[in-house]
């Protein structure tokens, strides 16, 4: 059962969770070391967001590669794979460990590449110059920045044709191939389509529809009698699926945008927040949401999803209107709206769980 990601999911967001008081004695003798802990990360974030921070607000080292090994953000790796495996298992009840997690190393690989060389290329534009994590500007050496990232990718691409050889199918391949091409157009000269405004329509179709799909068959299995592959057909509820990740993985794009607006000007990086500005910008946040659960209620009617994920779902309501509210409030102050992509990476990460459990347990007739 591919709950193995799912139990992974909060590892990746709960630094970023906001305290909730327990009735224990020991929760409320914490809930003042929680509270400044919090009051640092925003701190933190506001320094980071000024890009500034001179002599007024210094940010530790190890502040810095906590920031630049951005480990909330790979929760983009694990949500797409652990979907389209739960996908996988409700429809023919396929699940090889070995594989999901060769795979979910490969995954977080490529994803180490893309951030990576995103801080290469940023650099190259002086995008990133005033950004104190920037993986260059804490390294010093493009070049060093730009071998690990290839690096990376290199044997990101190992686990990947190892998983296509276990498997047989070669629309897995093909289709985590062109998710990567995506984030190659994405950010690598000469395209740079992000500099553009293309970054979003990329981000989704790397992420959903293409990533999510391609995990699904990556669970096709290869007969060692006949040496033959029983292929999984394209099911509308992976379509389904693959759509809902997208979005929630647009979203993390789209909000890490409100911050870096004059930079991204200075360089003629032309993100949507630049064309539209932040308050449309918090306005359309509001409508994704909406979108959202929207479309999870229409794929549970048109059962496309089933009940068990429209339930599930459903559930991560408070936290979409967190965001909402969050961003409609801070869409124009900097040193606070540096969190609202923190605050979509929980959302992903949270509702990628509740459409994996509900295949999961759909698959075992419960709100089937």
């Amino acid at each position: 059962m591919p709950l193995a990601g799912i139990a992974l999911a909060p590892l990746l967001v709960s630094p970023l969770a906001p305290p909730s008081p327990r009735g224990s004695v020991a929760a409320v003798s914490a809930e003042p070391a929680r509270r400044r802990r919090a009051l640092r990360r925003v701190r933190c974030s506001a320094a980071a967001a000024s890009g500034g921070g001179g002599d007024a607000v210094e940010l530790s080292r190890a502040t810095l590669l906590w920031r630049a090994a951005r480990l909330p953000i790979y929760s983009v790796a694990l949500v797409p794979l652990t979907v389209g495996t739960a996908a996988a298992y409700n429809h023919a009840g396929l699940f090889f460990a070995r594989r999901y997690f060769g795979l979910l190393a490969a995954a977080v690989l490529v994803i180490t590449w893309l951030n990576l060389s995103n801080d290469v290329y940023d650099s190259d534009t002086g995008a990133d110059k005033n950004k104190k994590e920037s993986v260059v500007n804490i390294v010093g050496s493009r070049a060093a920045t730009q071998y690990a990232a290839n690096v990376s990718l290199l044997l990101g691409f190992g686990g990947l044709f190892w998983a296509f050889a276990e498997a047989g199918d070669v629309r897995f391949i093909v289709l985590v191939l062109c998710a990567i091409l995506c984030g190659y157009v994405y950010q690598c000269p000469p395209f740079r389509l992000s500099y553009r405004g293309l970054g979003e329509p990329l981000c989704f179709a790397a992420f959903g529809p293409l990533a999510t799909s391609a995990f699904y068959f990556s669970n096709s299995s290869r007969s060692i009698s006949s040496r033959t592959a029983a292929l999984l057909p394209l099911s509308k509820t992976v379509i389904a699926s693959s759509i809902l990740v997208g979005l929630t993985t647009t979203l993390i794009l789209f909000c890490s945008h409100f911050h870096q607006i004059e930079g991204d000007r200075a360089v003629g990086k032309m993100s949507p927040l630049v064309r539209i500005g932040t308050k449309t910008g918090a306005t359309l946040v509001t409508v994704a949401i909406g979108t959202l659960y929207t479309l999870l209620t229409a794929f549970g009617i048109s059962r496309c999803l089933p009940p068990s994920c429209i339930v599930l779902g459903a559930l991560t309501l408070p936290l979409g209107k967190w965001v909402v509210d969050y961003v409609q409030r801070n869409h124009d102050d900097d040193t606070k709206i540096f969190m609202a992509k923190y605050y979509c990476v929980r959302l992903h990460a949270l509702f990628g769980m509740a459409l994996a459990s509900g295949l999961a347990l759909a698959r075992n007739g419960i709100l089937a």
